[in-house]
């Protein structure tokens, strides 16, 4: 298959699906994040690995970029674009922005919108490595097939017994619950 066909399937599938809504946002601070798909052979996703820092609360965590969603910043969709260029030095005229993904809750009373979007890689990445220690493409299909095998498909494990292991890291938490949802959305491309 083509780089146009899997993005016509991929945006055609985000668009048209349903997303978690947003919650109450009196009990909730907004963050923001950029699920970044990009093409070499296949699709792949673009994750963050955060630094590691003793004491640093996400210390070793992978993630999509993003985060808090600031004052000036004029919508959760601007906050996921200016954190993706911080953390990753990504313009957002290099992305082919697609749509959000819906909300997500983390244990600690964030909630996470999720947009996604089709970087078409040119821009060469950099970041601060007091906050992330690596940038990493995980090939979507090798998502899908933890994703099956794992028996995820149809329903969601709770947040301790969803993972995605690749390599030496394991996708957890909100950030396996933003890429259970994309799988369940995007299927088998």
């Amino acid at each position: 298959m083509n780089i146009s066909s899997y993005i016509e399937i991929i945006n055609s599938a985000i668009v048209s699906a349903a997303h978690p809504p947003a919650p109450d946002p009196a009990q909730f601070k907004p963050t923001s994040v950029m699920a970044l798909f990009l093409f070499n052979r296949e699709p792949a996703l673009l994750f963050i690995q955060k630094a590691d820092r003793e004491g640093y609360a996400w210390r070793n965590q992978m993630a999509f970029p993003g985060g808090h969603v600031e004052q000036t910043d004029a919508s959760a969709k601007q906050a996921a674009f200016r954190e993706l260029y911080e953390e990753t030095g990504i313009l957002s005229e290099n992305v082919q922005y697609i749509g959000s993904l819906g909300h997500f809750q983390t244990l600690k009373n964030r909630d996470i919108q999720a947009f996604t979007g089709i970087w078409n890689q040119k821009d060469d990445i950099v970041f601060e490595t007091e906050e992330i220690s690596r940038v990493l493409e995980i090939p979507f299909e090798t998502l899908l097939k933890t994703h099956r095998k794992n028996g995820y498909a149809g329903h969601r494990p709770g947040v301790k017994e969803l993972t995605y292991p690749y390599e030496d890291v394991v996708i957890w938490g909100v950030t396996a619950q933003i890429v259970h949802h994309l799988i369940e959305v995007v299927g088998d491309i």
